[in-house]
């Protein structure tokens, strides 16, 4: 299985970004998906997660009512819709999959890991 991530890049805070996250591998639909970030000498946290149906989805506190998740699982893609973006937010954004169907924050519960791609908000 492999994950890509793309959409990372330079905005000003207020602005918006929209990062995706390309799936290679079979059962795409069987994966829960998360998205995960990582600022310099910080640990990696959970921003957002998605069940295999898109049924289910949960946020981090800190992105609630400005993040949203989404999968398309016709394209074995999963989004993740950034508005009113703050300084705060710059990290290395990370895709991940866990190959059963319930969503986690947990990052050790996801055994694949994209490459990552950076987010940088100026203030």
């Amino acid at each position: 299985v492999q994950l890509v991530e793309s959409g990372g890049g330079l905005v000003q805070a207020g602005g918006s970004l929209r990062l995706s996250c390309s799936v290679s591998g079979r059962s795409f639909s069987s994966y829960a998906l998360g998205w995960f970030r990582q600022a310099p000498g910080k640990e990696r946290d959970i921003v957002a997660a998605i069940s295999w149906s898109g049924g289910s989805t949960l946020y981090a506190d800190s992105v609630k009512g400005r993040f949203t998740i989404s999968r398309d699982n016709a394209k074995n893609t999963v989004y993740l819709q950034m508005n009113s973006l703050k300084p705060e937010d710059t990290a290395v954004y990370f895709c991940a999959a866990k190959n059963t169907p319930t969503i986690s924050r947990i990052h050790w519960q996801y055994t694949y890991w994209g490459q990552g791609t950076q987010v940088t908000v100026s203030s």
